[in-house]
């Protein structure tokens, strides 16, 4: 029976997260089309664009200064170049204040700041040590992001409405969470596999959500239209009862 090593395990997750992140990369390409198809923004904001593009470039140099990180380096260079995509055809179809709202934020995250770490870590750091060094900062920046859900998820609890969380980008997003989660795991690399952890638990938590506001909504539509139903039956009886008494009084 072939036993299977921890490096094996961490290459198959690492092959599953590509194959899942890269669906959730493309998740957002029905709004793109939206966009170029009607010439317009139509009031999207840029600003998940520009912080995925972040994060994936963030993660691209983080890959290449490991010496495993060849599965980081692919799936994150896919990312760079749909999140590129994503912007440049925002930028087209923005209007003019949105659109210098986005160049300034393109300037200042992805180009100044990614610039500034890797001139500093450069610097300041060698081996082992620029390792640790930008593994913290990629923690800190996959924490953000996997905390920005909460806003969605305060809308859901606030209107009990789930329009706005699809179910399949929460689906995705959770599997792809464990996927990174146990790569990590399985290298003992827990920059990777820590932040993956909260992305798990908001994945489950929004499925959750999900499922209970969806069922309640449901339940109240199923409500209303049986009110409704109901009182049309009395209307009807109602109707029904003034009949009779009319064909009494005229008997």
């Amino acid at each position: 029976m072939t036993i299977l090593t921890a490096r094996t395990l961490a290459v198959i997750f690492g092959i599953l997260g590509n194959v899942v992140a890269i669906g959730v990369f493309l998740s957002p390409m029905p709004t793109f089309y939206r966009i170029y198809k009607r010439k317009s923004s139509q009031g999207y904001k840029s600003l998940p664009y520009a912080v995925a593009l972040f994060s994936a470039m963030m993660l691209l140099y983080y890959g290449s200064l490991k010496p495993d990180g060849i599965l980081i380096i692919t799936i994150n260079s896919f990312g760079c170049f749909i999140e590129i995509l994503y912007l440049v055809i925002f930028l087209i179809y923005a209007p003019k204040e949105t659109k210098s709202f986005t160049l300034k934020l393109i300037l200042l995250f992805n180009l100044g700041v990614c610039s500034l770490v890797m001139l500093l870590t450069t610097l300041l750091s060698k081996g082992s040590t620029r390792i640790t060094i930008v593994g913290w900062i990629n923690a800190a920046i996959n924490l953000c992001v996997f905390a920005a859900p909460l806003s969605v998820m305060r809308q859901v609890i606030r209107t009990k409405s789930v329009e706005f969380m699809p179910i399949s980008l929460s689906i995705a997003l959770t599997f792809n969470a464990t996927m990174w989660f146990f790569y990590g795991f399985f290298l003992k690399d827990y920059f990777i596999a820590g932040p993956n952890i909260l992305g798990f638990v908001f994945g489950v938590v929004q499925i959750v959500l999900y499922i209970l506001y969806k069922y309640c909504s449901n339940k109240l539509e199923q409500d209303s239209t049986q009110n409704e139903s109901y009182k049309d039956l009395e209307q009807v009886k109602d109707v029904t009862k003034e009949n009779q008494q009319l064909e009494l009084q005229t008997i």
